[in-house]
């Protein structure tokens, strides 16, 4: 069963592209499955540096057995390269779990 994802678009009418973007980020977690349910991305256009927005870009994790767990924010003008980097913060913190030895796998 593979890892689910909600996207809200705050501020703005998001794309396709977003969309696109964020499905293809979400398959970096797919390996980590065991430990991931799900995972919300919210998107949101805030206020404008040099004639353009700067998006801010939030992930949270939903764990099988922690919970809830949000990644840092991340901001930037270009809206794909926040997720990417929601994602690849994301990444580190599952990596961090993984090689911990209090997380139990099931």
């Amino acid at each position: 069963m593979g890892v689910g994802m909600q996207i809200v678009y705050l501020g703005f009418a998001g794309s396709k592209d977003l969309e696109s973007e964020a499905g293809a980020q979400l398959v970096r977690l797919e390996r980590y499955s065991n430990l991931l349910s799900g995972c919300h991305l919210a998107i949101e256009a805030l206020r404008w540096r040099s004639g353009h927005p700067v998006y801010d870009v939030r992930l949270d994790l939903l764990m099988r057995t922690l919970g809830l767990k949000p990644i840092n924010h991340c901001e930037n003008e270009n809206p794909q390269k926040a997720i990417q980097q929601a994602f690849d913060l994301a990444e580190r913190e599952l990596q961090a779990l993984m090689a911990s030895p209090r997380t139990h796998i099931h």
